[in-house]
């Protein structure tokens, strides 16, 4: 198999590109061998990867030992947490595609043979995975793993109690010292957040459609088995490049649906549903919102981490990880176990020893928190082509809730009225022009929800929007509402008072409105334009698709 990198090192007439490398201190030997992208999102902003420069040592040595030359590169991330509540968030979502772009540029420029990808939060997971199977290298997945569950009140806690502490001090049920506590204590040091949230939901996700090696998704971060796991990521990537394994090889419908398998018993974060478009989109994998509920109808949910429930990430490594969850799937039938995984062998052979450890963080088939997966797609006159809510965090109560839309173009307008006590038992919250297009950048909706839930109205106040919600929300928050607003949708035809029905189980979503009043509406209907019209982002605005697509560039 000639190598891609032999396009800048072999040959008489790439003396001039070698003579670069010798700059840089690289050895004849070292580029006789492949050149390994090793692409680390490590920097000093982002608490899941500040420590990814070690986990990068540990992978390029893992390179070495395996016969190869390992090349750093770098990748831009955004913290999803900093980022929120602020003009920040529109950045997030929008920052996948340029990660895509960015190691895509990387490896093409500079002929890498194989990747291994670094990532550890939120857009940068998927957009690495996308970039992969653009490229469809030899590629494998390492993150940098999850942090520790924080203490607060005497309780095992993660971020969402932080942004929830903040409803609780508005309304007054906490005081400026105990805010402090929480402050100082939810967050105890590096790693993706602690909860089952965007960040660990994708990495639990590699682990699950093959391209990471069995425990990415639940070794805590500062774990030495996290230094481990990289070092034999680095080895794994030579073997695939070995055997010519690529990512196209490893995600196809079948590993999609397995993936779709463990999102459900898992009770992962909304958002995994706009990356898996989007992932399925780069692979050329034909993937849409009805088969996201059949698998939520077949699959049953296991897990309630936070913040559907009080147990994190080191609980779901404790009680068998993973491979623990797939194995518990494989044995009720659900999981294709035949499929080639980045360690070069098949998802049966990785989980031949694996079992749940009866710890409590994961349940067995025969006793699941609900019958059905952790989440569901809703259709309706609001939502035509579709919208997601987190089931499995949505108290028993509000699956089928009905009452007055409270209506606001934006986060901050509502946020506003949130924290003054605006909104009452039964409300809707109707938030609308913060999808793709219209925000631009899609926000995640974090603030409000958490402060409804501070503000103990989590279970009477139910919130839609055409944005999306962190993984750290829970209530009946129903994000994507497609088409947004900015695109011409329903949501921007609701008015202030209309009554929503919102009925989870038989997943549908209405405005209790006649279709003669919403053609009357439509009629004189002008939507709002994207907010920012300068910089990259007016060019995202106009290039993304809608939700229900991925939020793709077109």
């Amino acid at each position: 198999m000639k190598l891609r990198s032999a396009n800048v090192t072999q040959g008489v007439e790439r003396a001039p590109n070698r003579s670069l490398f010798y700059a840089m201190g690289y050895t004849r030997e070292e580029l006789e061998r492949p050149l390994i992208g090793v692409v680390s999102a490590h920097s000093e902003i982002v608490p899941g990867h500040a420590h990814l420069d070690k986990i990068a040592e540990a992978v390029k040595a893992g390179v070495r030992m395996a016969g190869g030359t390992p090349v750093l590169v770098p990748a831009i991330g955004v913290c999803d947490g900093i980022a929120m509540g602020h003009v920040g968030m529109k950045y997030s979502l929008a920052s996948r595609e340029l990660i895509a772009d960015s190691v895509e540029t990387m490896a093409m420029a500079h002929q890498f043979d194989a990747l291994v990808l670094i990532p550890n939060c939120d857009k940068i997971v998927p957009g690495m995975v996308m970039a992969a199977l653009r490229l469809n290298i030899p590629s494998v997945v390492c993150s940098g793993g999850p942090m520790l569950a924080g203490v607060y009140d005497g309780q095992e806690v993660s971020l969402s109690k932080m942004f929830e502490a903040v409803g609780a001090r508005k309304v007054g049920l906490i005081d400026d010292e105990k805010l402090e506590e929480c402050e100082t204590g939810v967050c105890p040091g590096c790693g993706s957040c602690s909860g089952m949230y965007t960040a660990n939901s994708m990495n639990c996700l590699c682990e699950a459609i093959g391209l990471a090696l069995p425990g990415n998704g639940t070794i805590p971060a500062v774990h030495a088995r996290r230094i481990q796991l990289a070092k034999h990521a680095g080895m794994a990537v030579m073997e695939l490049l070995k055997r010519d394994i690529k990512p196209r090889d490893i995600v196809n419908e079948k590993s999609i649906r397995n993936a779709l398998a463990c999102d459900m018993a898992l009770g992962c974060s909304t958002n995994t549903v706009l990356h898996l478009l989007a992932i399925a989109h780069e692979a050329g994998v034909k993937l849409d919102l009805a088969l996201f509920n059949e698998v939520s109808s077949q699959v049953p949910n296991l897990c309630h981490l936070a913040p559907a429930g009080p147990t994190h990430m080191q609980d779901l490594y404790a009680d068998g990880g993973i491979a623990a969850v797939q194995a518990e799937l494989a044995e009720g039938g659900y999981l294709d176990t035949s499929l080639i995984t980045a360690t070069g062998k098949s998802v049966a052979e990785n989980i031949k020893n694996a079992r749940v450890k009866g710890l409590g963080a994961v349940r067995p088939l025969d006793n699941p928190y609900s019958p059905t997966g952790g989440l569901q797609i809703l259709w309706g006159n609001i939502a035509p082509d579709g919208c997601v809510v987190k089931r499995s965090a949505v108290a028993p109560e509000m699956l089928k809730h009905k009452g007055p839309a409270r209506v606001f173009n934006s986060e901050e307008e509502a946020i506003e009225v949130i924290y003054k006590g605006g909104i009452k038992d039964g409300d809707v919250v109707v938030i609308r022009y913060e999808g793709p297009k219209g925000g631009p950048g899609m926000r995640e909706m974090l603030n409000p929800t958490s402060a409804l839930a501070g503000m103990k109205l989590d279970k009477t106040v139910a919130l839609i929007t055409d944005g999306r919600f962190s993984g750290a929300s829970r209530g009946a928050s129903i994000g994507h509402v497609s088409p947004e607003a900015a695109e011409g949708g329903p949501i921007g035809l609701i008015q202030e008072g209309d009554i929503i029905s919102i009925d989870i189980p038989n997943a549908s979503i209405n405005v209790e409105v006649s279709e003669e009043e919403l053609a009357r509406r439509r009629a004189s209907f002008v939507p709002q334009e994207p907010r920012i019209k300068t910089g990259w982002l007016a060019r995202y605005a106009r290039m993304v698709s809608s939700a229900n697509t991925g939020a793709v560039l077109k």
